[in-house]
């Protein structure tokens, strides 16, 4: 496994999403990913499995302390009041008493940022959560949390793959020394089409998924985490650590972005160019 050190804070570079594992077989495949290695695990309010993540990491045998959880609250429950219930309910869930990583899922304008970033200080205070960050913010967004609100952001989670850089937003963040932690980092599977990615992989022996996830962490200030059922899928997206992209391979990769998006909503912000 790969770590990174972000504002002294040792963690995983690659860890599991589990958007859509819900259920049984959802908390199975949870389990299995624990079990196999993987010990960063990304949920949300939002993908209704916040109980079956707290019961696979329960099962796993792993303990707790090994483990970096994680959740987020939904764009509609940003006012303080909201923040503090949804996380009593997101605790209870889990059966935590503090989760290793709380986010604002989606930027809103219906509630000031300040408020928001002032609870959500106030629940690292509490002890509740151990970092906080923001999830799906564009420069602009950053520049108001950190400047104007003086947040002490860990993380934003955000779509990158090589079919979209995130230059821009990175170099911020790299300034301010916070995580960029890559979600849909394989662009639905389409990584697997490219001719270029499929080269590179087959030059030192591993898929284009597997070059794709290896050219994110290899990237400072760079995790991801990645989602899939399928065990042959977890354990192929762990296989990454046993080689390096060179300069090339690297310069190459990046010359795919085309701004292309995959996760496009109604209440999305206005992405930087």
């Amino acid at each position: 496994m790969m770590w990174k050190t972000i504002r002294g804070e040792r963690i995983p570079a690659f860890g599991f999403g589990t958007f859509e594992l819900v259920g049984s077989a959802g908390e199975d495949a949870i389990r299995a990913a624990i079990e196999m290695g993987y010990r960063q695990i990304d949920t949300a309010i939002r993908y209704g499995n916040e109980r079956e993540v707290g019961r696979a990491i329960r099962a796993s045998g792993v303990a707790r302390d090994e483990l970096f959880v994680t959740t987020k609250i939904w764009f509609d429950n940003l006012a303080p009041d909201n923040i503090h219930a949804r996380l009593d309910e997101s605790l209870d869930r889990l059966g935590f008493d503090q989760v290793d990583l709380l986010l604002v899922h989606w930027p809103t304008r219906e509630v000031p940022l300040g408020e928001t970033l002032a609870a959500f200080a106030e629940e690292r205070a509490r002890g509740r959560t151990r970092l906080i960050g923001v999830s799906n913010f564009t420069v602009a967004l950053l520049d108001e949390a950190l400047d104007v609100h003086k947040a002490d952001l860990f993380c934003n989670q955000v779509e990158y793959h090589p079919y979209l850089s995130q230059e821009k937003l990175l170099a911020r963040m790299r300034r301010a020394d916070m995580l960029l932690n890559a979600y849909q980092p394989i662009a639905r599977g389409k990584v697997f089409q490219s001719d270029l990615l499929n080269r590179i992989g087959a030059k030192h022996g591993k898929s284009a998924g597997q070059v794709t996830l290896r050219w994110l962490v290899q990237q400072d200030h760079v995790g991801a985490i990645p989602r899939s059922s399928r065990p042959e899928n977890m354990r192929a997206n762990l296989q990454i650590f046993d080689f390096e992209l060179d300069d090339e391979d690297m310069r190459a990769i990046h010359g795919l972005a085309r701004g292309e998006r995959f996760s496009r909503f109604d209440w999305e912000p206005e992405w930087d160019e």
